[in-house]
């Protein structure tokens, strides 16, 4: 059976949508920050038109559901909602710092990374991942957003870091993880072709939810508490 599964990645300063056909991934990427509402329709129409299909063709809707830039999320929800609602298909969630992990390693060879997205407010949200033996990335411990200075991490192996909390905060972040830190990846964005990657497996295990469940992941309650009085 073909599976076709639409994903979206604006969490951060780049903006991307992707299309998994049997495990075959096509994708559409720009750096562009503040211009994700402006282009990712025109990635998804593009996606389709080069697989020949339409939305109500996808078995499901997946996006990068944060932690992230707080509008850039909102977005890829909002999407994700307005298409899930349009051709009543399920919703797959995942993790922002999860792609970045995989992309990662994917470009590295490595297979533990320390992915960190700068949350401004001179903090980063941190996630600490391992290749899985399924091929994709098991999260150790939780993901949390919190001062450089007061991340958990590993205590021995060879890891890289990731994200652009690595752009930000690297003489604070090498500080505590030098010891550990074999390469890393300050520019590396998360890619919807990850979140792609990703939801395939969540996809066959069954894990979808419906679109009114397509909930963001902020990690700061007050951004979480803002949301709610947005609505």
């Amino acid at each position: 059976m073909t599976v076709r599964i639409l994903a979206i990645e604006t969490a951060t300063h780049a903006c991307s949508a992707a299309l998994a056909v049997d495990g075959k991934v096509l994708e559409r990427y720009a750096l562009a920050p503040r211009q994700h509402a402006a282009l990712i329709l025109p990635m998804i129409e593009s996606l389709l038109v080069e697989a020949g299909c339409t939305v109500t063709d996808l078995d499901a809707i997946a996006f990068g559901r944060g932690p992230g830039a707080f509008t850039g999320v909102r977005i890829a929800a909002s999407i994700v909602q307005g298409i899930a609602f349009a051709a009543d298909r399920p919703v797959l969630p995942v993790s922002t710092l999860a792609a970045l992990a995989l992309g990662s390693m994917r470009e590295t060879g490595q297979e533990q990374v320390l992915a960190a997205l700068d949350a401004r407010k001179h903090e980063v949200y941190w996630g600490v991942y391992q290749r899985s033996a399924e091929n994709q990335v098991r999260l150790l411990g939780e993901e949390v957003v919190a001062a450089p200075g007061a991340l958990p991490g590993p205590e021995a192996g060879d890891w890289v870091g990731a994200g652009s909390g690595w752009d930000s905060y690297g003489p604070a972040l090498m500080q505590r993880f030098a010891a550990r830190v074999v390469r890393l990846l300050p520019d590396f964005e998360p890619r919807a072709a990850d979140v792609a990657r990703l939801s395939l497996d969540a996809f066959a295990a069954g894990r979808m939810v419906s679109a009114e469940q397509a909930i963001p992941v902020y990690l700061r309650n007050n951004v979480a508490e803002v949301k709610r009085s947005l609505r």
